[in-house]
């Protein structure tokens, strides 16, 4: 078992009102009492951060099962003899003699196109991650387990709520997501960009606490990088005992360590000051509380404003006709890679000859196909017989449940960007400094909720994170909200 159960106290105690009887206060038990009387169903009554198994002796079989956002991570494989194996790391698997190093060549173009390797695939044939809000069961005998799905961000319904309601719900939803991560029986504290997701965890803390929060956040020598100064207006605005380190461009030494904490390939530069703020934060606490999940819960990126502007532009004319006219311009078009995005006009003009998934896959793309094309040998594009990293969105897009274009843009990051770059970042950061780090944004039944929200309310007036900023006002300055 790896993870935290923020909700174990009140699953205690609905067991022990059925008669079950504990031996001790963990949380650990909680869960093997929940699993013993309720089975698969107890997934969905679990809050929390987990990667988990329980063997069943009588019926031979063992289960795997990871959380809902994919928090905490799983992998799994089989051994050449036949055996199931599985852990928390990468490198837990590759321990075993039996476990073969086989490169797969799709998840190879997969990483050079996104920069991660994402789910379920590893960078390995035959081992592989269990996706977020999914469980496997299997026995000796059985042909390979096929992942078993129990919780997918609804994005079918569409709340009825004012500004002024869907304000004040998110307050009250983020304020217990926060008190219930805060249990803690350790030194308890925050990661603090003075971005708005890491700022409304702080003040959510502030308000709870009677005591200063302590926050921790990372600078650069670059200044056009450091936004240090937003962090310490927030904390002396929220009064925290704030704490600070700054990474310089002679970090780089520290690649060799990043290369062996993440077991797989992963090109995200940030890796390096999360894995710094990390590190000063463990000199403070045990546990810290971080501001991730904001982004792709309210439409905070800048690439869903763009998004949104192209996909009401395509609205207008057939996929066939833009693909011809649009696709024709944007190849003879030259680039301009120094302008910003919507100057672009090669990259705007590629965008509109494609489907709303296939144009949100090239903006968050890290390299062309063309690139890659030119980076295989002739036996190494055999082996990938054709495929390309677009299918992992377009699995995706197939499955979700709505096809509004911004609702399916968050839909797709949080179905491959957030577990398989954000969360893989901070997990392996932490765990690398036995930091707990846990985020409240992410609590699923504030992800249930955010994906309920009217679009307008995410992205109002080229506003990114709009209702988040609006419920955060009576906490914060308002330049650090809008800025």
């Amino acid at each position: 078992y790896n993870g935290e159960l923020y909700n174990f106290q009140s699953l205690k105690a609905e067991l022990k009102a059925l008669g079950v009887v504990f031996q001790s206060r963990s949380d650990t038990e909680v869960l093997l009492r929940a699993w013993q009387q309720w089975g698969e169903a107890s997934l969905t009554r679990l809050l929390g951060m987990f990667a988990f198994a329980v063997w069943d002796m009588r019926a031979q079989r063992i289960f795997l099962a990871r959380d809902q956002i994919g928090i905490k991570p799983l992998y799994y494989g089989f051994t050449s003899s036949g055996d199931l194996v599985f852990a928390s790391e990468l490198k837990g698997l590759l321990a075993h003699p039996g476990v073969e190093r086989r490169l797969d060549p799709q998840a190879l173009e997969d990483y050079l196109a996104l920069g991660y390797v994402p789910d379920p695939k590893s960078i390995y044939r035959g081992i592989f991650k269990l996706p977020p809000g999914h469980w496997l069961s299997w026995r000796v005998d059985d042909p390979e387990p096929v992942p078993c799905q129990y919780w997918d961000v609804p994005f079918d319904r569409t709340a009825d709520v004012t500004e002024d309601e869907a304000a004040a719900q998110l307050r009250s939803l983020l304020d217990g997501a926060v008190a219930s991560q805060m249990i803690a029986d350790v030194p308890l504290g925050a990661f603090l960009s003075g971005g708005v997701d890491s700022s409304a965890v702080v003040a959510s803390m502030s308000r709870a606490l009677h005591q200063p929060v302590r926050t921790c956040s990372i600078g650069f020598d670059h200044g056009s990088f450091d936004e240090t100064v937003y962090a310490r207006r927030v904390a002396g605005h929220l009064h925290t005992r704030h704490f600070e380190q700054r990474v310089s461009a002679d970090d780089y030494a520290l690649l060799d360590t990043l290369a062996a904490v993440y077991d797989e390939p992963f090109s995200d530069s940030s890796a390096l000051p999360t894995y710094r703020v990390c590190e000063l934060a463990r000199t403070q606490v045990t546990v810290a509380l971080s501001g991730d999940g904001g982004d792709e819960n309210f439409a905070g990126y800048r690439r869903y404003r763009l998004h949104a502007w192209e996909s009401s532009l395509r609205a207008r004319l057939p996929l066939s006709l833009r693909k011809r006219v649009f696709g024709l311009l944007g190849s003879i078009y030259p680039k301009a890679d120094w302008a910003p995005r919507p100057l672009r006009a090669k990259t705007t003009l590629q965008a509109l000859a494609h489907d709303d998934v296939e144009a949100y896959y090239h903006s968050v793309s890290i390299t062309s196909a063309a690139m890659r094309q030119r980076l295989y040998s002739a036996s190494f594009k055999r082996e990938l017989q054709g495929y390309s990293a677009l299918a992992v969105f377009r699995s995706h897009a197939k499955r979700a449940p709505t096809n509004h274009p911004l609702l399916l843009a968050q839909y797709l990051d949080l179905k491959t960007w957030l577990p398989g770059d954000i969360l893989t970042k901070v997990d392996r950061a932490s765990m690398a400094h036995s930091l707990e780090v846990r985020v409240p944004l992410l609590d699923h039944r504030l992800v249930e909720w955010a994906s309920s929200l009217p679009p307008g309310l995410k992205l109002k007036g080229g506003t990114g994170k709009y209702v988040l900023k609006k419920a955060l006002e009576p906490d914060l300055p308002h330049e650090v909200l809008y800025r």
